[in-house]
């Protein structure tokens, strides 16, 4: 990998972990407003203020980098096995299908609200669809299953520590939407790194005049 490239994937680790401190803390601040008992890793709402929630939220970035780059990993080992990319294609679309009536039956297990168990996986597929839309557009058709494989099977995997034992409804929605931030703003950052990669190698490329 050249100098370039190690510099452009460094901006993406940075600005990803940036992304998800931002938006964990305006997903704290809002759930703080409307509900004052909001509280995450036993800190009472008093005291759990914006900084703090940044913080949590630059791990929020990393961990979702590190579901990145291994979604990628297993993307390309994937491609290698399968030598078809529509039967990998077809694998992640009902892989997808089957990890949101998974979250559902997992949050409907732990005796969450009547409407929580079946309106988060509704609308984390929603907007994994929406995200697989600018992708579609920004890119290839192709592009629309991997991305929606990612924005929400990959996300639910990310947040499983948070859906795991005692189901806290206010701890999922605070993991999840960075998460899922994150997940979009990697994927959709993704084309324009490699194509500004692709322009910068031809420039250099190009002999002196």
């Amino acid at each position: 990998m050249s100098n370039v490239n190690i510099r452009k994937w460094f901006f993406l680790f940075w600005s990803c972990m940036a992304v998800g401190g931002l938006a964990t803390a305006i997903c704290g601040i809002t759930m703080q407003w409307t509900d004052p008992e909001f509280g995450f890793m036993g800190l009472d709402a008093s005291g759990f203020n914006f900084a703090m929630m940044a913080l949590v939220g630059l791990m929020f970035g990393a961990f979702s980098q590190m579901g990145f780059f291994a979604y990628l990993t297993l993307n390309y080992i994937a491609l290698s096995v399968f030598r078809k990319s529509y039967l990998w294609n077809t694998l992640q679309g009902y892989s997808t299908v089957f990890a949101a009536f998974a979250l559902g039956y997992l949050l409907f297990e732990q005796r969450t609200n009547n409407w929580f168990f079946w309106l988060m996986p509704l609308l984390l597929m929603v907007f994994s669809l929406a995200v697989s839309y600018v992708k579609v557009k920004q890119t290839k058709a192709v592009a629309f299953v991997p991305t929606a494989f990612l924005m929400f099977t990959v996300t639910f995997i990310e947040a499983y520590p948070a859906l795991k034992g005692e189901t806290n409804t206010a701890a999922i929605i605070f993991m999840i939407v960075p998460l899922f931030v994150c997940n979009a703003y990697q994927i959709l950052m993704l084309p324009r790194i490699l194509k500004s990669e692709a322009t910068e190698s031809a420039s250099s490329a190009k002999p002196v005049a």
